[in-house]
């Protein structure tokens, strides 16, 4: 596929490369952030989180519980990074204490912290819960932090999906572009 017939939505400098080159460089390229998704429901959210975290440079995306997810909103660039399944929260969890990250999971539950008030790890993965019901009380026993991302207006909560893009840039501002918070 040459440069000219690319109609795929990656940035130019990856036009006519094959999707294994664009992998291959991306993975070199890896900062270090990863995510999970608790998926009881097939929540129709996850592909644009998955979108998100492609955007934002993450290279492992874990899927707790159902393999079936709604791609769709991921607009084919699950194919650019690595989709991991894990059929519980146990083993989830085990995986990660293995590779000594740690569990913070998003989510305005009682007992969650400001994300303004905190920092956020480098060796993290960043858990999702679905829309409506959150994170499962297992992933919120099982979390080293829970955060919720201060809200201003009248709603109860803000879509999971906007607030994984939030969360995942707000961890890329701390971790890797290096902005500092005023006081």
């Amino acid at each position: 596929m040459t440069e000219m017939q690319d109609t795929r939505n990656v940035i130019d400098k990856f036009k006519g490369r094959s999707e294994a080159e664009i992998v291959k460089e991306l993975d070199a390229e890896d900062h270090g952030l990863v995510i999970a998704l608790e998926n009881t429901e097939r929540d129709f959210n996850m592909g644009t989180i998955v979108r998100s975290a492609n955007a934002f440079g993450v290279r492992q995306v874990y899927v707790i519980g159902r393999r079936q997810w709604n791609k769709r909103g991921a607009m084919m660039t699950d194919k650019y990074l690595h989709v991991q399944y894990v059929s519980s929260t146990a083993e989830f969890v085990e995986l990660m204490r293995a590779e000594g990250r740690a569990i913070i999971a998003i989510d305005n539950i009682p007992g969650s912290v400001n994300m303004a008030e905190t920092s956020l790890p480098r060796r993290a993965v960043l858990v999702f819960g679905q829309e409506g019901p959150g994170i499962s009380e297992e992933m919120a026993q099982a979390a080293d932090k829970i955060i919720a991302i201060e809200q201003f207006g009248s709603t109860r909560s803000i879509n999971v999906g906007a607030a994984a893009t939030v969360a995942m840039y707000c961890w890329l501002q701390q971790n890797v572009l290096g902005i500092i918070k005023s006081s």
